[in-house]
């Protein structure tokens, strides 16, 4: 064992254990290529019943789990993922690290369509989700400051420039409540004066599920269109995206199969602390959380409570 690895063994007080890497399918993406010994499960939580059944194998020595976040055939709009209970399902079968795949519009010049933009900043705009599991008798603060884990993003960064992908290194994701696209007004003021480089409807809160649920977080963003900024483009058009997406798809699959082939099956503590989230943010008195709220928290906070 190295040194680094001892280090983090002591940080942490756990021993190594093995990766099992979560992958969220945005549009396009209802299947993943290439698993062995895979099956579609069913699982069900205290949160509801995930988008879809999850997908489980081994894809190139590593265990996988996949789940399209829109459920196949594309039925669940941005507001109505159960985004609770995806995350709250992947926890529940040992997910340790999650890739969330997503379609996006641009807001920059530079960020082009076909190109990928490895996210590592969001603005949440959504008004009509639950965005913790924390919500009853259990309250609980963590951070999300760096919303994205960064030794998960610099691993997607490195596939990606291996396979000669044409890439973002970061970039803010500005998530809006959809399902219409943006007003012309919404998008230059995302554009020019929040700063923000891509526009989506999924990654939040996500994201912040899965910091509350202990789980290493990193986002792919696939650039479909310019957004209705871009004077010289057309506005968003459904069709547009599609074929777009269909490029992008099988891009996207191909990170999955090469960041498969390239970590080992051993996962070391995240050094970034993203599985120790939950390690002070309880701010609620233990003796004040009832048998039953333990239970409907046990997924994703067990080692806590």
């Amino acid at each position: 064992m190295s040194a680094k690895s001892a280090g983090l063994q002591k940080l942490h007080g756990d021993p190594m254990e093995n990766m099992k890497l979560g992958i969220l399918g945005g549009s396009g993406i209802y299947d993943i290529d290439g698993v062995q010994d895979g099956e579609w499960i069913s699982v069900d939580t205290p949160f509801g019943v995930p988008s879809d059944k999850i997908f489980k194998g081994t894809l190139n020595g590593i265990d996988v789990a996949f789940l399209p976040r829109h459920g196949r055939g594309h039925v669940h709009t941005p507001s109505n993922v159960p985004y609770r209970a995806n995350i709250c399902a992947m926890k529940s079968i040992g997910v340790t690290d999650l890739i969330a795949l997503s379609a996006c519009g641009s807001l920059r010049e530079d960020m082009k369509p076909g190109e990928f933009v490895i996210v590592d900043q969001f603005i949440d705009r959504t008004f009509q989700r639950s965005k913790t599991f924390f919500d009853q008798e259990c309250v609980a603060h963590v951070s999300v400051a760096d919303p994205v884990c960064p030794r998960l993003g610099d691993m997607c960064r490195k596939v990606m420039f291996e396979l000669g992908l044409s890439y973002h290194d970061n970039g803010t994701y500005i998530t809006m409540e959809g399902p219409q696209f943006s007003t012309r007004a919404e998008s230059i003021l995302y554009k020019k004066f929040w700063n923000c480089d891509v526009i989506g409807m999924t990654n939040m809160p996500e994201a912040k599920l899965a910091r509350e649920a202990e789980i290493c977080y990193a986002s792919i963003a696939m650039v479909t269109d310019f957004d209705c900024w871009h004077q010289e483009h057309d506005d968003v058009e459904v069709t547009d995206i599609i074929k777009t997406l269909t490029v992008n798809a099988a891009s996207a699959k191909s990170v999955i199969k090469s960041f498969c082939a390239s970590v080992e099956a051993s996962r070391e503590a995240c050094f970034h602390g993203c599985d120790r989230a939950l390690e002070y943010a309880i701010i609620t008195d233990r003796t004040r959380i009832s048998d039953n709220e333990r239970r409907r928290l046990q997924n994703v906070a067990s080692r806590v409570l």
